[in-house]
Formats: C-alpha cells, structure tokens, sequence
C-alpha cells in the first residue's frame, strides 16, 4: 500500500463518486477505478458499493476510513514540514560573532529582521574570534559568521565583504591624548604600548587592521599585552596598561578609566564580512545572508 492510494480513497470517501474524485486528484476516472480495485485486492475487503448515483462506503471502507484519516493527516503535516525545513523556514540557525563585530547595529537589526520573517526558525547565537568561527563554520557546527576578514581565506568558504568600519583609539581617560577635543593624530600613540587581540586568536584581521594603521602613520606600533576579548582590552586600557584601536561602533561601551578618540583623516578602518560555505550552504544560512545584503544595500550601516 502507497500514500497515494490512500490519497485516492480519501477522495473517493469524501465525493461519493468516482468522476467528481478523479477531477479532483487531477487524473481520469479508469487509473482511479483500477487504483481502488488494487486496494482492496490488497486489503481483502471490498471498500465501496457501486449505485447509479455513485459510491458508498461498505462497513469495511468506513473502519478502513476511519483508521487512514489520521494517517493521512499526519502525512500532510509531514509534507508541510519538510517543505518548510527545504525552504529554511524552520529549524535552527547556528549564527556566529565575533567579539568587536558584536556591537555592530546591522547585527541585532538582522537578526530581529530574520526572526520577523521566519518565526518558527530558532536563532542559537555563538561569539567567538575569527579563528575559532571558521573554523566552526568549516565543522559545520556555525551556519553563518560575522567576523573580521583577512588573507588567506579559505577555499571553501565564501566570506561576502559587509563594511568598512572606522577605527577609533583608546586611550587611558588621565593620557594626554584624551585631553584633545579635536581628532587625534595617530602618532600621537607611538610611544604606547598597545594592547592587541592575540594574532593566532583573531583570523588577524582587527590585528592586522591596527599594525597596517600604524604603519601608515609613520611608525611600528609597540605591541603590549594580549587580551582575548574586547572587553578585556578595554580593561586592560583602563588599568594604564597601554591603547588600542577598536571599531567605531564600540563607542558605546562607556568603562571608567577609559577614553574614545576619533582619528585623523585618513581614518583607518576595519572590514566587517559575513561568512558561510562557498558550496551548498544551508538554506537557512541564505535565507539570513540575503537578509543582511539587503540592510548593507539599503546603505543604512555604512560609516
């Protein structure tokens, strides 16, 4: 017995003839006759009387009735359900971040723009560095990354440029370059230690963003302690222990004993990229991807 004979009883039961049945399923009467004898070849048991008006269900078709409508049901529900799985319309999204993009404003608007138009997909979020993230995203336990991208990029996954995203410095709230009202020239910071997410941690792309930054400006940055998150660094700042530069958006985070400056022109920047597999992606992982292309193409999170 198939689902589809099933399918063709239920039709027959419900319209009580043959020809109104076989309109609706779509087919001609013939195959849905001979459908119906294959049934009940099988199931030993005539299933319909046939009268000049039509059919009617025998005592043995409406038990059979009776027992196959919630198969049927069930079968209908699981149909719905695989569509919606295929389509990334349910399920679960394994969404990734990194520390410094976490602050970034396109991040909580996707993410509340994503559960807006898929409300029966679960968000499970994850921050880690940019190291740690691609390589959950190679391991397939990540669907998606926001992080700091840099070179060599992996081959197998496609990493979709976002933004370029101003570095600010900061500096301990008693240095004398928190004293500048006006935009603060980076060599300025020479002489500092600066406090840096590990190179081996971060994928290097804030890392690199930040010695690249020094470099044009005229000098190789001192580097000082490392410190695994953003939090830590600015921390660390706080304790007199050296600068940094940070992306424009960590602004907001106001920790005592520190100071924000904005740079002089030209002002470095950091690039924000959003990752996940170059073949096959989740549907899930596009679903959210087209998301956040169409916020950036809306050019509401450019700096």
């Amino acid at each position: 017995m198939e689902l589809r004979h099933i399918r063709y009883f239920l039709a027959a039961a419900e319209e009580k003839n043959l020809t109104k049945a076989a309109m609706r399923l779509g087919i001609s009467q013939p195959p849905l006759s001979m459908q119906i004898r294959d049934l009940e070849n099988e199931i030993g048991a005539v299933l319909f009387h046939r009268n000049p008006h039509g059919i009617e269900l025998t005592e043995a078709g409406q038990a059979f009735l009776k027992a196959v409508q919630p198969l049927q049901q069930r079968a209908d529900e699981a149909i719905q359900i695989a569509r919606q799985v295929a389509n990334g319309e349910l399920g679960q999204l394994n969404l990734g971040f990194t520390g410094t993009a976490a602050l970034n404003p396109l991040i909580p608007t996707a993410i509340r723009e994503f559960q807006k138009t898929y409300p029966k997909v679960k968000v499970k979020i994850e921050e880690a560095n940019s190291a740690a993230l691609i390589q959950k995203l190679l391991n397939e336990q990540v669907d998606i990354a926001f992080l700091r991208p840099s070179d060599p990029q992996p081959d197998a996954l496609k990493i979709q440029h976002l933004m370029d995203e101003p570095l600010v410095a900061v500096v301990p709230s008693h240095h004398p370059a928190a004293e500048h009202s006006q935009a603060l020239a980076l060599m300025a910071l020479k002489d500092d230690p600066f406090i840096m997410i590990p190179e081996s941690f971060s994928g290097m792309g804030l890392y690199d963003a930040i010695v690249q930054a020094c470099l044009q400006a005229g000098f190789d940055p001192k580097i000082g302690q490392s410190a695994p998150q953003l939090v830590s660094i600015l921390s660390l700042i706080s304790g007199n222990l050296g600068v940094s530069l940070v992306p424009e958006s960590v602004i907001q985070v106001q920790l005592a004993g520190i100071q924000h400056c904005r740079l002089q022109a030209p002002v470095p920047h950091v690039s924000l990229g959003l990752a996940y597999h170059a073949e096959n992606p989740s549907q899930l992982a596009i679903n959210f991807a087209s998301i956040v292309m169409s916020l950036c193409h809306q050019n509401q999170y450019s700096f």
